[in-house]
């Protein structure tokens, strides 16, 4: 048995799932004391970061304990046997609360755990807790009137990003050895890029939203939505992705790919992020076909975006929001503005307005189906054997309430500032996110790698052969 004198707390907090989870099998650190070590982090860290909003500490060492006598007995279990995981406020898990971050829901408990809670379970997981989100999961900014605003651990006053903005604060700070988020405008990947994680959104259809609150129920809305793992290395990343997949992802050889790594264009960039991209292209270029070219729709992905999640307006979250009442939406948000004193957050009421303001009328939806349904086509094949690598926003974390305002003017700036995110979600394409650099400021900048879905595993191999390459994933210390 290893202890804290032989095996320092810090290297425990750096450790990825799968190194962790090799010590507790071999008996060189006990499950117990590797979730004490992460829960004591956990007390110290979060009064300041806030990106654990409920704990299950005492229920957590118990199981930790019956791990350990497993082990103890020479019983094998699942490849993530003990190892200590977070999870986003948004998914269900029996005997806790799943709010959206909304005062409507307050003490809501679940009676059971999401299918990917579940999957996870099984491989021996044990959940420390759950993590902050924006109000219904619909902004890019994590605060919300029940718990409060998540700061960004690398610098408290910028935003961590949202919905997942919670989980990946998290787990920037060691707080957990992996986590599990959503993604449906960017929810992991904003969060990933501006904390400095590794983040992975599943492409349409390929994991479980069964347990995840709000239920996506929308067709198009749906083939956006995301499920998939924040953590430390690429190689938890495809573990986790493979656990709670439908399928798990299939072999593929990266050397028979070309890698397009996006080129220069009239969309906002800053100066670090384009020197970064310019790096990863000549090292790319130096093992692999590498072009850089503007994606097939890439221009028209935001707009697409934008108007998929305001199909109806956003009736079913204005419902939820406002538990089916009827609100006006500028009254209550200029309420809050003014007073603070509103059961809603401007956040989400503004939001929702900017969906009521872009609704699509029933002739556009039909545009729109014929447009995704065609691109559909093109995209399967022009991704067939292409990885695109492209950046998720165009600066890295700023300060507090800069990235809403930029997504969310009626002035359409989205079209600007969301293309970079949207593009895997309009299509519903697998997106892997690593910090691969920083910039002046030491603020940490994320890449996406994008493929078709079935192209899980090359994103993977290509996203571990980056990390080897580049500055990655490093602990944030207050």
């Amino acid at each position: 048995m290893i202890n804290t004198p032989e095996l320092v707390d810090s290297l425990i907090l750096d450790m990825d799932a799968l190194e962790l989870a090799q010590l507790i099998k071999e008996k060189k650190i006990s499950s117990r004391k590797a979730l004490e070590i992460y829960i004591e982090h956990l007390k110290k860290m979060n009064p300041e970061v806030n990106c654990l909003v409920e704990n299950r500490f005492e229920d957590a060492l118990l199981e930790a304990d019956n791990v350990d006598r497993q082990i103890a007995k020479g019983e094998t279990g699942g490849s993530l046997m003990g190892v200590p995981i977070s999870m986003k406020e948004a998914f269900d898990i029996s005997g806790m609360k799943t709010t959206g971050g909304l005062l409507g829901r307050k003490g809501k408990k679940m009676d059971t755990d999401a299918e990917v809670v579940s999957k996870l379970r099984k491989e021996g997981a044990i959940i420390l807790g759950k993590s902050n989100t924006p109000e219904l999961c619909f902004c890019q900014e994590t605060d919300n009137k029940l718990y409060g605003r998540t700061n960004n651990p690398r610098d408290l006053r910028r935003t961590a990003g949202g919905s997942s903005g919670g989980e990946a604060a998290l787990i920037a700070i060691g707080g957990a050895a992996a986590g599990l988020g959503s993604d449906i405008g960017g929810s992991i990947r904003f969060p990933s890029h501006f904390n400095g994680v590794i983040g992975f959104k599943s492409g349409k259809s390929q994991v479980s939203q069964n347990g995840s609150f709000p239920e996506v129920k929308q067709e198009l809305q749906e083939r956006m939505l995301g499920i998939g793992p924040i953590t430390k290395s690429v190689k938890d990343a495809r573990l986790i992705y493979n656990i709670i997949a439908k399928n798990p992802a299939v072999h593929r050889n990266i050397n028979s790919f070309t890698i397009n790594v996006l080129p220069d264009s009239n969309y906002p960039l800053a100066d670090h992020t384009r020197k970064l991209l310019d790096a990863i292209s000549r090292k790319v270029s130096s093992e692999f076909e590498a072009e850089r070219e503007m994606p097939p729709y890439f221009g028209d992905s935001a707009t697409v975006w934008q108007e998929i999640m305001s199909i109806d307006g956003a009736a079913d979250a204005r419902k939820e929001a406002y538990g089916g009442n009827p609100r006006n939406l500028y009254n209550s948000y200029f309420k809050e503005r003014l007073t603070g004193n509103s059961e809603v957050h401007r956040y989400l009421s503004w939001a929702l307005i900017g969906a009521s303001l872009f609704k699509p009328s029933d002739k556009r939806l039909e545009k729109i189906q014929e447009f995704l349904q065609h691109g559909d086509q093109i995209l399967e094949n022009y991704l067939k054997e292409r990885i695109l690598i492209m950046p998720v926003y165009h600066k890295t974390a700023p300060k507090h309430g800069i990235v809403y305002r930029e997504i969310f003017s009626i002035r359409k700036t989205f079209r600007q500032y969301m293309p970079y995110v949207a593009y895997a979600n309009t299509w519903g394409l697998p997106s892997l996110t690593i910090p691969l650099g920083s910039d002046d400021k030491g603020l940490p900048i994320g890449i996406q790698l994008i493929s078709r879905n079935g192209n899980e595993e090359a994103l993977f191999q290509m996203g571990e052969w980056l990390e080897q390459r580049f500055e990655t994933y490093k602990r944030a210390v207050l």
